[in-house]
């Protein structure tokens, strides 16, 4: 295989191009984003990839891909999301899932019934790692305070998205975290801790419009909130465990077994559903992992046939400076995120070229990880044909549109990152 620095090409990132023109096209076409999965659009731009490759036999294109798959980040990052997948899982069965839920709710004082829906949304999305799981979780809750407090859904419902995007981009086991510190190479807690600063005032300032366009409202929830402080256990420490620094392996494990013994002595968990309640939880990642994979064989093929250098070199000559490098990486990963309408996905095609960027401009790998996470995070819940609008839009009855105006968190986590570009200084 050629070790010298490949020419940059423009041409060699038609794989990339083809993978867009056929997600975004079915979807326009169809109406439906997802209606091509994410894995057979990757699966057909590795076959152009391949294709595309000159001058080498089929054995050395597959060992350039199989090179690209079996990179420590990649492996790791896959070995991390099937690790959380079986926390998830485990957690989900032990009762960890409700009795979060209805914690948050007791908790919540009925005179700030929306400002509690956003924190109630930030604790339940940054303990569970799933921004989709706490808009399926608190949507019907969302759907009764517009009808008790008088109002409009669309507030309250984007209260609920935006404390879901919170957590989508802080959690230790979220995957968008997960792809992003793999990916730029840095711990976990370094991460959390930069992102964490950068995004607090967005958090409290949501807080604030919030409170001031909806003071005053009161609401009573009829059904009885039951939960177990117990099952909640596992959430925090997990929380705890993975600030602290230890490995996320760990981390990942020990809460796994806790919720399993949590489950077992609350009697929510028996015996015979352990194994099958990880399995789910592993099963239901299987796609990102696989995704992982080929987008990495993916981006192999494309660097050795001069893709990144060329976009490398456009980047240079249009950024000379260590801020103009964080604007072009702010830049990059709101555009491929906006293109793939996934943020994961868009962190594991964006984040090699990223790397480079960093590498080049001496940009911190917890700081790029921030920057990557966060615009992933800032586009993927305000853009209309995402997965997380789509979801809130269909268990509301409203559409994404009706939404987007009152997604005051993204808006303000962009304003945030922007702002931490603007006054960062190289060190």
């Amino acid at each position: 295989m050629n070790e010298s620095k490949p020419k940059a090409n423009g041409w060699a990132l038609l794989p990339i191009l083809v993978f867009l023109i056929l997600f975004l096209g079915t979807g326009i076409l169809l109406n439906d984003f997802y209606t091509m999965p994410a894995v057979v659009g990757f699966l057909i731009a590795l076959i152009v990839a391949f294709v595309q490759t000159k001058g080498k036999t089929f054995t050395e294109k597959l060992h350039i891909a199989a090179i690209g798959i079996g990179e420590d980040n990649i492996i790791t990052m896959c070995l991390i999301y099937l690790a959380a997948g079986a926390f998830s899982g485990a957690v989900s069965a032990a009762g960890g899932v409700d009795s979060t839920v209805n914690l948050g709710l007791s908790l919540m004082p009925p005179s700030v019934a929306v400002i509690g829906l956003f924190v109630i949304g930030c604790f339940i999305s940054i303990s569970m790692g799933t921004s989709m799981g706490t808009i399926a979780a608190l949507a019907p809750i969302a759907v009764g305070i517009a009808d008790k407090t008088g109002f409009a859904l669309p507030i309250c419902i984007g209260a609920v998205v935006s404390g879901a995007m919170f957590g989508d981009n802080l959690s230790m086991i979220s995957d968008t975290t997960i792809a992003a510190v793999r990916t730029q190479g840095c711990e976990m807690k370094d991460k959390f801790r930069k992102n964490f600063l950068i995004v607090l005032p967005a958090a409290i300032i949501t807080v604030v419009i919030l409170f001031c366009l909806t003071r005053g409202a009161s609401f009573t929830l009829e059904a009885e909130l039951n939960y177990n402080i117990w099952q909640v256990m596992p959430y925090i420490f997990v929380l705890v465990t993975a600030v602290i620094g230890i490995n996320v392996f760990v981390v990942l494990i020990s809460g796994t077994v806790l919720s399993i013994l949590v489950g077992l002595f609350t009697g929510s968990l028996v015996v015979s559903e352990v194994f099958t309640s990880i399995g789910s939880g592993v099963t239901g990642m299987y796609d990102i992992t696989v995704i992982s994979m080929l987008v990495a064989a993916i981006s192999a093929l494309v660097k050795e046939n001069g893709g990144f250098a060329f976009i490398l070199e456009k980047i240079h000559s249009r950024i000379h400076t260590y801020k103009g490098a964080e604007v072009g990486i702010a830049a990059l990963i709101s555009v491929v995120d906006a293109a793939t309408a996934n943020n994961t996905v868009a962190i594991v095609i964006a984040g090699p070229i990223a790397k480079e960027i960093s590498d080049d401009y001496g940009i911190s790998p917890e700081r790029s990880a921030s920057l990557l996470d966060m615009f992933a995070s800032v586009f993927q819940g305000i853009i209309p044909y995402g997965a997380q609008l789509l979801s809130a839009a269909t268990l509301t009855g409203l559409t994404s549109f009706d939404i987007i105006p009152y997604l005051f968190y993204p808006y303000l986590m962009a304003v945030c990152g922007l702002i931490s570009v603007a006054v960062s200084k190289k060190k």
